[in-house]
């Protein structure tokens, strides 16, 4: 395995800010937002955490419901600035994350292959030429004029996918196993994801398939309300999140 690191994440803290009261109507809101009389308090999504994952290397992260999990994937991806501590990704994003987020659903299919394209990092004049290779391959050449409000959910999925999983990437970020559209397309896109997994791209996976992580994973992150409890390997980690699911 190369020792390339291509994430480097230090003491990473994410934190919301939520009132301490409840209020019994948006007028009673506004009134006490003017008036300074809103309370708030930070809640910790993340504290503290700390990995590295190296090229070819798959890191998955487990834990309860509302552990930190895909928050801790949006803040690698750049979707979401940590609070505190510092996160370098080196090289190209595939982030498997709420796909089509980005897209303009008053923008063709064409345009949005392209928008798409620009917020992964890619240029307009890279995603202008791939913009067919993509429609061909999510089975949406016919509809590329099309705007996509006019789309299925399972056509604008298709479309995100093929997007976002067009180049190699460096780093490819997996929110859960996932696969979209129709039979033929689920197995198509499942495999398209293993192949880019076994390319030698670092992978970071949040799963609560533990025989997936256990058979994937060179290690494993198990968070709790936001804390890297263990980190390691992946039969240690996932014996310790069952310890305390069954405690």
């Amino acid at each position: 395995m190369s020792t390339e690191k291509i994430v480097e994440a230090t003491d990473i803290s994410l934190a919301y800010r939520r009132t301490r009261h409840r209020v019994s109507s948006l007028k009673q809101t506004a009134i006490d937002t003017i008036k300074g009389r809103m309370a708030y308090e930070e809640f910790f999504a993340l504290r503290n955490v700390s990995f590295e994952i190296a090229r070819g290397e798959t890191v998955s992260i487990i834990g309860r419901n509302g552990a930190g999990k895909s928050t801790l994937l949006k803040v690698i991806a750049r979707v979401l600035p940590p609070t505190n501590g510092r996160v370098i990704v080196r090289g190209d994003v595939a982030p498997m994350i709420e796909l089509g987020a980005g897209f303009n659903p008053e923008l063709t299919g064409a345009e949005n292959i392209i928008l798409y394209g620009t917020l992964l990092g890619r240029t307009p004049k890279q995603m202008q030429s791939r913009i067919e290779a993509i429609a061909d391959w999510a089975g949406l050449t016919e509809h590329l004029d099309i705007p996509i409000r006019a789309y299925s959910s399972g056509m604008t999925a298709r479309l995100a996918f093929a997007t976002a999983t067009d180049v190699t990437p460096d780093l490819l970020l997996i929110d859960e196993i996932l696969s979209v559209g129709d039979e033929d397309f689920r197995e198509k896109s499942a495999a398209r994801t293993l192949a880019m997994m076994n390319s030698g791209c670092a992978v970071l996976l949040v799963s609560h398939d533990l025989e997936a992580v256990r058979t994937m994973s060179s290690r494993a992150i198990y968070l709790e309300n936001g804390n890297q409890k263990i980190s390691g390997n992946p039969n240690d980690v996932i014996e310790a999140y069952l310890a305390d699911v069954h405690h």
